[in-house]
């Protein structure tokens, strides 16, 4: 099998080795980065090690001997659970959203997006970088819905507070919505919606109101619910679903 050309590079144009990789869905970015570092990649037959060693249309690539092809591109949604990193391997050992893929015979997937530890719900995972840009682009303002149990029931001052923002360490931070589900007598579950997401967006706008999160539940994406996916299963997006998000 002859070395694979670089898909995605027109035009004559030339990209940095470690990108060209990532957008043929081989590794991350990250990863492909650290391969190169480490003289795992080649070039026409010669090994670089400068992530940024520029390639065009035509150049042969490999990857620890063997081409890098363009794979199948791959979308599937995962009912992340509590407690579970979003990361692929963790410095403390932790169980990670991967370890729940492990024997699914998929490729490498990278996360659309993240929940952190504390947070469940809806992930998106894809080896797709196209695809994934678009849809986190802060520009296309793709809403994201979460379900989210706070420590107080909270009067509609409280719910349009969260609506108008706060600016918190130098970043703002606002609701798109903010409505109350349900109630009882000392907490209460809200339906929050964002359409950009900052680290930890809504336990940090919740916390400068005084409120405290007890769970965060991810349950849409756009026009995708996460519906009755059983938590830490998943499941492959359809054509359909795939191109609405990414369009």
């Amino acid at each position: 099998m002859s070395p694979a050309r670089p898909s995605g590079i027109q035009g004559g144009k030339r990209h940095g080795v470690a990108r060209v990789l990532s957008k043929l869905g081989v590794c991350s970015r990250s990863q492909a980065e650290a391969a190169v570092r480490a003289g795992r990649v080649s070039v026409d037959g010669r090994v670089v090690r400068d992530p940024e060693y520029p390639v065009e249309a035509g150049q042969q690539l490999s990857l620890d001997g063997v081409a890098a092809e363009a794979v199948q591109r791959v979308y599937i949604a995962l009912n992340k659970p509590r407690g579970i990193v979003v990361s692929a391997a963790d410095e403390r050992g932790r169980d990670t959203v991967y370890d729940l893929l492990r024997d699914a015979g998929l490729p490498w997937l990278g996360p659309v997006g993240r929940l952190d530890k504390a947070s469940e719900g809806l992930l998106l995972l894809s080896n797709d970088s196209a695809w994934a840009a678009r849809l986190t682009e802060p520009m296309h303002h793709v809403e994201k819905i979460y379900h989210v149990q706070v420590d107080r029931v909270p009067d509609p001052a409280l719910l349009a507070a969260i609506e108008a923002g706060v600016v918190e360490q130098g970043e703002r931070l606002a609701a798109r919505r903010a409505t109350l589900l349900r109630h009882g007598e000392k907490n209460a579950w809200l339906e929050v919606t964002l359409d950009e997401g900052r680290n930890r967006h809504i336990r940090r706008l919740l916390a400068a109101h005084g409120v405290g999160v007890l769970r965060l539940v991810r349950v849409a994406i756009g026009p995708l619910a996460l519906g009755e996916l059983p938590k830490g299963g998943w499941r492959h997006l359809t054509p359909a679903e795939v191109a609405v998000l990414g369009g």
